[in-house]
């Protein structure tokens, strides 16, 4: 295996999805940024500027994708191994790749009025979904103790990775070091003010407050997405995103249930089978707050992330099914259009 794709991210797992007549013939590259018409790559000798295949558009591509290229031209994407994604902001059906190929989510927070349970929970479910591995990061540990946001973080999800840290203090790459080892990739996500541009320098030794990521077209409008892929020092590679300030879940029920499994444990012990724990005589997850050992505040989140899961992920189903429906009355007519063979 080519030691510069290894440093990269390149696996075994994406080798084998070369075809043996492309060895040699077609060149993987990881995308680096995702603009307007093209994307930016890192391959073993260097960075490329790629089209995206025909029929793709760049809303296709995710940064931390591992892509095969030839002249130019991306010829396809390769199965990612992990995938963030959101619904897209706005009142629409699309959603909105975040990154690709991820080994952990670095979710940031800090110890001050920005710590929210319910929004650290959404970002925990959507690592849940897609399988990859959740630390939180509190910053600014040196203007409060912190001890009190710590072991809040840690009773959201059974052994979760929780740092109390000084984004501007020395040693915060020391720190993360287990996560940002050589070939791993991680990804800040939090919302504004919280310290994420600060930690990205300390990972990368400044390189991410240098990175260019403004990109001019022929009509000079900036086309990036505000996402990049950038090295570590320790090795590794950090994918920083813009400030999140809606995070609306989609086709995460597996991330919900995996967060909130306790309360799924309880919904089991229910009277009746479609209990919507309320008022529901026998209601195992009443009784458990009655109890003391399930807080209702944790209840209504979890009945908010499920309804709003519920919502979302059915109106993408429904897109979707229009859109082949659509399909299929299109090439219908087209059909019935061409000429008779004589």
């Amino acid at each position: 295996m080519n030691d510069r794709l290894a440093a990269l991210g390149w696996t075994a797992e994406f080798q084998r999805q070369v075809e043996i007549d492309e060895i040699g013939v077609v060149t993987p590259a990881r995308v680096a940024a995702v603009h307007r018409s093209r994307v930016a790559a890192l391959a073993a000798d260097g960075p490329l500027d790629l089209i995206p295949a025909s029929g793709d558009s760049t809303g296709d591509y995710a940064v931390g994708d591992w892509v095969l290229a030839r002249g130019g031209i991306v010829l396809r994407v390769l199965a990612r191994r992990t995938l963030l994604a959101r619904k897209a902001a706005g009142t629409g059906v699309a959603r909105q790749l975040i990154a690709a190929n991820l080994d952990t989510v670095l979710i940031v927070s800090s110890c001050n009025a920005d710590f929210n349970v319910g929004r650290l929970e959404r970002y925990l479910v959507l690592a849940a979904s897609a399988g990859i591995e959740p630390v939180v990061l509190l910053t600014k540990a040196d203007m409060a103790d912190p001890q009190g946001f710590v072991e809040q973080a840690q009773a959201m999800q059974h052994g979760l990775a929780v740092v109390a840290l000084n984004a501007k203090a020395q040693g915060v790459a020391v720190a993360l070091a287990e996560w940002c080892r050589r070939g791993q990739t991680v990804a800040l996500l939090g919302s504004s003010g919280v310290g994420k541009t600060t930690l990205a320098n300390a990972l990368t030794g400044g390189a991410a407050e240098v990175q260019d990521i403004r990109d001019d077209d022929a009509k000079g409008r900036h086309t990036t997405t505000g996402r990049y892929l950038v090295e570590m020092s320790g090795g590794g590679w950090l994918i920083d995103t813009p400030g999140v300030r809606e995070l609306q879940l989609t086709d995460a029920s597996d991330g919900i249930g995996a967060l909130f499994d306790d309360i799924a444990v309880l919904a089991g012990d229910c009277r009746f089978s479609d209990c919507r724990h309320g008022f529901e005589p026998g209601c195992a997850v009443q009784a458990a707050i009655a109890a003391g050992t399930l807080d209702a505040g944790r209840l209504a989140r979890w009945q908010k992330l499920k309804r709003e899961d519920r919502f979302n992920s059915e109106t993408l189903h429904q897109a979707h099914l229009r859109n082949r429906t659509f399909g299929r009355m299109h090439r219908k007519i087209v059909d019935k259009r061409k000429p008779e063979k004589r």
